[in-house]
């Protein structure tokens, strides 16, 4: 149908667009702008991290609902799964190993980022319609910089709405257990399936509505325990490969720093489509400053913001620098990226995999993958909560929850080519107002950082010298 076909050509547009150069350079320039003006310390205090989530310092009379560790996972569920194996895999397709450099440098400044930004849910948490204390990018702008900001805030809602739906998690699981699972036994035809992804649809669709009926404390215990092991059998999987193609290592480091200065890899020898392909992963990937991790972080138990910063900063260490390597260092040295002709994305990863583990390879990522996407459609409905309760109020919630349970079956039955442009677009869109209020009450957080460090005895107080308001 022609008008069908305009509105896919103009979500395709708008994606595409959403995550041009404008977006990338708010993500990454403003992230360096805070580094800077942060003087680095959030790094010089990332190990401070370490007892935050071994619980030092939890109370459980603190403001909030789950504590730092489970406010963590939950922000990596979001984070961790498709986009950290089909991700990777496309970013190493279409703008070859270099890609990967620039990945890291996203990671590095993000660190930065989302020690402002989760400091921020903290310290400007506001309540919603019911009275009830909640944080989030939409109420830092509206109690962190006024009224007036409001419409920024509307914006980030609205942007998070149509951006945080569960079908292109609830597609690409299905895709995934189908092709990795139910067509070597035979269960389904290449030829059709659609009885076997409506059964899983509404099997996520189930488990799925068990977990949000615990809200957030659920979804914190379910993420606490899936995150780390997921992640713990992943890197062992991946030992595995590198201790089979150990020889090969040198040579793969040495392939990311020269082709990510060189671009020699994609068509044209383009310098600049290697760092935009891999800045723009790495953003979605770890989604420092897109302002989902505020979504999570802004739950967290806990009278200090800065110690929800803190935590905050290992997700894009997790996410980024460890698993994206993790898949990364596999697709170079098993060969999988130059002789998987035709290959992309969760299959070229697969392949990789294969190379070692035979036939086993895929089955393998599918126990890392599923119930890490699975965490993914919870933790959104939860992210999808806060912004429907912030536009409408939170009576609103008895309708979007049925909602979003449907589109969890629709999206393992359906092509859903306009539905992800759109999805993929209003993401970018939340890292608009996400930025701009971290930039304007960055120096707010400096302040507050200086404060918490000095208390602890982790920074010096200057002697005797009046403190710059930034600091």
């Amino acid at each position: 149908m022609p008008l069908l076909e305009t509105i896919e050509t103009a979500l395709n547009t708008f994606a595409t667009y959403a995550w041009g150069t404008p977006l990338l350079v708010l993500l990454v320039g403003g992230g360096l702008a805070l580094l800077i003006y942060s003087r680095g310390r959030p790094y010089r205090h990332l190990g401070h991290s370490i007892d935050l989530l071994r619980g030092v310092y939890d109370n459980a009379d603190d403001p909030g609902q789950v504590p730092h560790r489970q406010a963590l996972s939950t922000a990596l569920s979001g984070t961790l799964g498709l986009g950290n194996i089909s991700g990777v895999a496309i970013a190493i397709s279409t703008g070859g190993p270099g890609a990967i450099f620039w990945m890291w440098v996203t990671a590095l400044v993000g660190v930065t980022t989302k020690f402002y930004t989760a400091s921020l849910a903290v310290m400007y948490r506001g309540p919603d319609s019911s009275g009830e204390i909640q944080g989030g990018p939409m109420y830092v702008i509206r109690e962190g910089l006024g009224r007036r900001w409001m419409p920024l805030a509307i914006f980030f809602a609205v942007a998070g709405l149509c951006g945080l739906l569960p079908v292109f998690q609830a597609n690409q699981t299905v895709q995934l257990l189908r092709e990795s699972f139910a067509l070597p036994l035979g269960w389904v035809r290449e030829d059709g399936s659609f009885w076997f992804n409506l059964g899983v649809g509404l099997l996520l669709a189930v488990l799925t509505l068990v977990v949000i009926v615990g809200r957030i404390q659920r979804i914190g215990r379910l993420a606490v325990r899936i995150v780390p092991s997921m992640v713990v059998f992943y890197l062992g999987l991946t030992l595995v490969v590198l201790g089979y193609f150990w020889r090969e290592l040198p040579a793969a480091f040495a392939l990311i720093f020269t082709d990510a200065f060189s671009g020699q890899s994609v068509a044209g020898g383009a310098l600049g489509t290697v760092i935009s392909i891999g800045v723009s992963r790495g953003a979605f990937s770890n989604e420092a400053g897109i302002g989902t991790e505020s979504l999570a972080h802004g739950a967290a138990k806990t009278t200090e913001p800065i110690r929800e910063g803190v935590v905050a900063m290992v997700g894009p260490i997790v996410d980024t620098l460890v698993v994206c390597t993790c898949t990364a260092l596999v697709i170079l040295i098993t060969g999988a990226w130059q002789h998987g002709e035709g290959i992309e994305g969760v299959s070229l990863t697969s392949e990789a995999f294969s190379r070692v583990f035979g036939h086993w390879g895929p089955l393998f990522l599918l126990v890392m993958v599923a119930p890490l996407a699975f965490s993914t459609i919870v933790t959104f409905w939860y992210y999808g909560v806060k912004c429907v309760s912030f536009l409408f109020g939170t009576g609103a919630q008895r309708f979007y929850t049925p909602v979003y349970i449907l589109l969890i079956i629709f999206g393992a039955v359906a092509s859903l080519t306009m539905v992800n442009s759109l999805v993929i677009g209003m993401y970018a869109m939340m890292a608009i107002p996400t930025m701009l209020s971290t930039l304007l009450l960055a120096k707010r957080v400096n302040r507050a950082a200086h404060d918490y460090f000095t208390a602890l005895g982790l920074e010096k107080r200057a002697a005797r010298k009046p403190r710059h308001p930034g600091d």
